[in-house]
């Protein structure tokens, strides 16, 4: 195997266990890492908020890649960011109304925005998108920068809410299942395999470079970008397709395993 400079993990589903927690394992093989000069990046659907909660003093120290790819800072710097037009959002918005049980959270750089009314979603989400900020009307612009609509359906978003807003690739959006119970909505070309290839040329570090891990669709070009990509043992039958390896389960830390045998450590 080549050097490693870089590893790319998807969180939920994939770095974090079903409780969303992190390994106790982790700190340890984290300074492990950084003593090998190797950068830990993860790529996540959340906000970035929702992503550098986990990782406290060495937030600083880290790459991140937030919002699917529409947001990616290094450092604390800001290296790409993104931004849905309004009326192709409102078009959105009045589409997922109309689908029984669905509900969405409006993804910007300074919070979430979300509907009032259904309080269950809103403290459902706010596990994911920390700072968030309740709306009468979503169609109503807010100041605010949005990298994606995320949709939300109880019962599948593959099944629920794709058929539905797929015709909206018509406007250059990507539409994306994102989760076995989330979609999510961007700008054509938004995704965590361009923000990570941006990462990459900003760093010299190549994909031959890097290594990979994912679980669901949203990560399928992030693993194609990356010569040891690692699919869960838990992912989608598509990204154990898209994927050239298999860790073991979430719940069973698979992303530190495969790292730990990496780095040689028992």
């Amino acid at each position: 195997m080549e050097d490693i400079k870089l590893i790319v993990t998807d969180m939920d589903g994939t770095f974090l266990n079903s409780s969303h927690e992190v390994s106790p394992e982790f700190p340890e093989i984290y300074e492990e890492l950084k003593r090998r000069n190797i950068l830990f990046v993860p790529a996540s659907g959340r906000q970035m908020l929702g992503i550098t909660k986990y990782f406290g003093e060495i937030e600083n120290e880290m790459a991140f890649i937030a919002e699917n790819g529409g947001y990616v800072i290094y450092k604390n710097k800001e290296l790409f960011a993104d931004k849905l037009e309004q009326k192709h959002m409102n078009e959105i918005i009045t589409a997922v109304r109309g689908i029984s049980g669905a509900a969405l959270v409006l993804s910007g750089k300074k919070k979430a925005y979300v509907e009032t009314g259904n309080q269950d979603f809103i403290d459902y989400i706010s596990q994911f998108y920390t700072s968030n900020e309740r709306r009468e009307d979503l169609t109503q612009a807010v100041d605010d920068s949005i990298f994606k609509v995320a949709v939300y359906h109880p019962e599948g978003s593959e099944k629920y809410v794709y058929p539905v807003l797929k015709e909206f690739e018509k406007y250059g959006l990507e539409i994306v299942v994102s989760g076995q119970y989330w979609l999510d909505v961007m700008n054509k070309n938004i995704n965590k395999g361009n923000a990570l290839e941006k990462l990459q040329k900003a760093l010299d570090i190549t994909p031959q470079q890097t290594m990979a891990f994912g679980d669901y669709m949203n990560d399928i070009e992030m693993l194609e970008n990356s010569k040891y990509s690692y699919a869960m043992k838990n992912a989608h039958p598509s990204v154990k397709k898209a994927a050239s390896f298999e860790a073991c389960t979430n719940d069973n830390f698979g992303v530190l395993k495969i790292i730990k045998d990496y780095l040689n450590i028992r």
